[in-house]
């Protein structure tokens, strides 16, 4: 997979991207990460990437060409791919999403900024529109940090263990079971008896049961 972002702040990706499961991916040759900065693609010596809204109101907006001459320039270079972008008002990012996304070959990531970007920007480009959560942060930067971690991870060989991304919280609309390791006890607590005794059928039923009781107290709104 091929991602490409776009931003006016790349410098806050690469320590991100050097660390971990994205780093084991890039050595991999299994996801190449680009990160671009947008006022390339300006015209003007200011670099100039926002502007007051038509209408009135706070803050500034993004422009719009930049945005268009970068997703096209890109394009030219490396193919089509599906153009995001990153806004509180996009669809709730979630795992089934991650997953959808972890099926492109190529991702064009724009990463909003001030008070939003210019509505033509959406239209003209056909953008997928994402949100982390139902918050406001101060650009695109840091959910776009997160949709790559989320959707390099899904990847076919970028984890050690296949079967890793199929038990994990929400892969199958549930949260995942608890976790134990050595002690057996600690400051008193113990380890669930059932997970040592080497019924793997047992600690299936054991895990399934924990995942359903879990995810119906926490995450009941995931339980239907």
């Amino acid at each position: 997979m091929r991602i490409d972002i776009i931003t006016i702040f790349p410098e806050m990706f690469e320590e991100v991207f050097s660390r971990s499961i994205i780093k084991r991916a890039r050595e991999k040759a299994l996801a190449e990460i680009a990160v671009h900065q947008l006022r390339d693609w300006t015209d003007d010596r200011h670099k100039t990437v926002d502007e007051r809204p038509y209408g009135g109101g706070p803050g500034m907006v993004m422009k719009p060409e930049p945005i268009f001459k970068a997703v096209e320039d890109l394009r030219k270079k490396f193919g089509k791919g599906e153009v995001c972008l990153l806004t509180p008002q996009g669809k709730r990012f979630n795992q089934e999403m991650a997953q959808d996304l972890s099926g492109n070959k190529h991702l064009y990531l724009i990463c909003g900024h001030y008070e939003g970007v210019d509505e033509r920007v959406s239209e003209y480009l056909n953008t997928r529109e994402i949100s982390i959560g139902d918050y406001v942060l101060t650009g695109g930067e840091v959910p776009a940090m997160v949709l790559v971690d989320a959707v390099v991870r899904l990847i076919p060989g970028v984890l050690g263990d296949k079967d890793s991304p199929v038990e994990e919280s929400f892969s199958e609309g549930l949260l995942e079971y608890p976790q134990y390791t050595r002690p057996e006890e600690v400051r008193g607590l113990k380890v669930p008896e059932i997970l040592l005794s080497g019924n793997h059928k047992a600690i299936k039923k054991f895990r399934d049961e924990m995942r359903l009781k879990r995810t119906q107290k926490r995450r009941p709104d995931l339980k239907e």
